[in-house]
């Protein structure tokens, strides 16, 4: 296990973290500090801050997961799949006898 201190609303947090995680925690420190700041601080209390960045964030990661997620299955019609494959075939031999 490592420590590191993160800054984050003016003050400073030891955090535990597995070796080799600490420029990955650290950089999450960074990131909450950037909501902090832009939340700012005047008229909050450190936990509402805290909290505050952490619905922000959450939501953010919501929104990409929302974005990420494989689009939804189109409403079924009640058509048969290889019944429309079979009509496309056969319209595509009208258009290339048309075309001859």
């Amino acid at each position: 296990m490592s420590n590191v201190t993160l800054n984050i609303g003016g003050r400073q947090y030891l955090v535990a973290c597995a070796a080799g995680e600490e420029n990955h925690v650290i950089q999450l420190g960074e990131t909450i500090e950037a909501k902090v700041r832009e939340i700012g601080a005047a008229g909050h209390n450190e936990v509402r801050l805290l909290l505050f960045a952490a619905l922000l964030l959450a939501d953010e990661n919501f929104e990409l997961k929302q974005k990420a997620a494989p689009a939804a299955a189109p409403p079924a019609t009640g058509i048969d799949p290889d019944a429309l494959e079979a009509l496309a075939a056969r319209l595509e031999k009208c258009a290339t006898a048309l075309e001859e």
